[in-house]
């Protein structure tokens, strides 16, 4: 994980001294995740849940061979329903994402290259942060820090598709129930997520 943040600093000063000569493509973006919460079988057991994320995005191309970076800034919505049957609850995480990825691309002629990607998303909370009681409920933190890890296809130099694992570095909330011998169980939540996108650059 260092070796990753280290090239993304190596990036950001190649970027900086060499921006006359780099390619910069402006686009918009979306997709969906599917999103694993872990928290502790003992407070509560939690299946896979999906949302999806929208909002521009920006792809510089450095005067490296296939080296490259990409950013985006994106709105996105993941609903989870905790507890169960009649004690059922939904809850929606709001955030605006900021994923920022160093990349590498190689040619599969002059219709399509293929990239791999890495690198840290920041994530803010703009929704509504605590659902329930202290003692019954659920909490989102502010903000959280997340990897991404990531490959795809560039079509026609407009089109792009991708596939990431975005793993949470900490967590992203804090789930408390209360057992029936009236004893608070609390667990922290982690949310990783599975993410399908596609992006058109102009």
């Amino acid at each position: 994980m260092k070796k990753i943040f280290t090239s993304m600093v190596v990036a950001l000063m190649l970027m900086a001294t060499t921006t006359a000569q780099a390619q910069v493509k402006l686009g918009l973006k979306g997709g969906l995740n599917v999103t694993q919460m872990s928290l502790s079988s003992d407070v509560i057991d939690k299946s896979n849940q999906t949302g999806f994320f929208v909002g521009p995005t920006v792809k510089l191309t450095l005067p490296l061979i296939g080296l490259g970076i990409d950013a985006a800034a994106l709105y996105d919505q993941r609903d989870a329903k905790l507890g169960e049957d009649d004690d059922e609850s939904t809850i929606s995480q709001r955030c605006i994402n900021i994923p920022v990825n160093l990349r590498y691309g190689f040619g599969l002629g002059s219709m399509a290259s293929v990239y791999v990607a890495a690198g840290p998303q920041f994530g803010f909370n703009i929704g509504q942060k605590n659902y329930g009681s202290d003692t019954d409920g659920f909490k989102f933190k502010d903000s959280n820090l997340s990897l991404n890890l990531g490959a795809g296809v560039s079509v026609l130099t407009h089109l792009e598709l991708g596939f990431t694992y975005n793993i949470a570095l900490g967590k992203t909330g804090e789930v408390s129930v209360t057992d029936p011998a009236n004893k608070v169980l609390t667990s922290k939540a982690r949310n990783n997520s599975w993410q399908v996108s596609a992006a058109y650059y102009f």
